[in-house]
């Protein structure tokens, strides 16, 4: 079971992972050796994936975004195999989801420039037939981050 030390801990590492161990533990008002044995913990249990640096897009040449929408008529789990390999291999698409509802499938694509996005599109549809593909770009980033809330967590 989580207390709020954990919950707190969880919450800085998501905010800043190189936070120095003194930073963390002062503010969950634990020692040092206390704080790494239960960040420590918490990774040995898993509610710590893995720790990343988030890179700014603009500084990276690839400030546009685009989601591809799917559609397949194929839903083996071959098929369902083959499509993550394709996608896998294109470092443009950042992210992938299975979706319910009129689309099968989501994909988030991030470029230099829109016009680049055919060149992603032509990679996919080479490697696995698609249905239908319907593209939008993103005007304008609302909200973004990789951060999740860690009050649900047990």
């Amino acid at each position: 079971m989580l207390d709020e030390r954990d919950r707190k801990l969880l919450t800085l590492l998501q905010e800043d992972a190189s936070l120095a161990m003194g930073d963390l533990a002062e503010r969950v008002n634990l020692s040092l050796s206390a704080c790494s044995r239960r960040i420590q913990r918490l990774e040995e249990a898993g509610y710590v994936a893995r720790r990343i640096v988030v890179l700014d897009r603009e500084k990276m040449g690839v400030p546009t975004t685009v989601f591809a929408l799917i559609k397949t008529a194929h839903h083996s789990d071959e098929w369902i195999e083959k499509f993550r390999r394709a996608i896998s291999d294109i470092p443009e698409i950042v992210e992938a989801h299975r979706l319910t509802g009129n689309y099968d499938y989501i994909v988030k694509v991030v470029l230099p420039r829109v016009e680049q996005y055919d060149m992603v599109y032509k990679q996919i549809v080479r490697k696995v037939e698609l249905f239908d593909v319907s593209a939008s770009i993103s005007m304008e980033v609302l909200k973004s981050g990789t951060a999740v809330p860690v009050r649900y967590a047990e």
